[in-house]
């Protein structure tokens, strides 16, 4: 990416993203004893997360491109390491279907993202320590007591995929 349109992005996410994406800087409190990170408040989002979960990616390793028919994602990426997030928008009826939006977040540029269904969505782990990631989703992993099909595509098992992460 072109560093002064990174920059651009970073002062200006609202204005550069797909539609229904939501991306919120984290701004650490630091003191003596370290730092404080709010991610999500109920009162600035109307978000229902179901559940949670964190999950720690090697150096290199890409997770998806999937999707949800009918679940949300909000991902936290706030460090350790960085992750190349990649979106494409094939939401139905939406202005921006067909944009495709790749931006740093972690411990470089600390930032949630919120995720709606029909949005092509994965990301890479580019650090050499690896990173997490914690994600708050809408919807609960194969439904009550984990007894429905899992709400996605698998865009990364289809060799034919136009959504890549190299």
């Amino acid at each position: 990416m072109i560093p002064a349109l990174s920059f651009c992005l970073k002062m200006y996410y609202d204005y550069f993203m797909i539609e229904g994406v939501k991306v919120t800087k984290i701004n650490k409190f630091e003191d003596e004893r370290g730092y404080l990170a709010e991610f999500f408040r109920s009162d600035e989002m109307d978000y229902k997360p179901v559940m949670a979960y964190l999950s720690f990616t090697k150096l290199g390793v890409i997770r998806g491109p999937h999707e949800h028919e009918k679940q949300a994602d909000f991902f936290v990426f706030a460090g350790p390491g960085d992750f190349e997030l990649h979106l494409w928008d094939r939401q139905k009826g939406s202005s921006t279907k067909g944009e495709y939006f790749k931006e740093i977040f972690g411990e470089s540029n600390p930032a949630s993202v919120l995720v709606p269904p029909g949005v092509v969505h994965g990301y890479k782990c580019i650090t050499e320590t690896g990173g997490y990631s914690i994600n708050l989703p809408d919807k609960l992993y194969k439904g009550e007591d984990k007894k429905e099909e899992v709400d996605e595509i698998r865009w990364e098992q289809d060799p034919s995929s136009p959504y890549k992460i190299l």
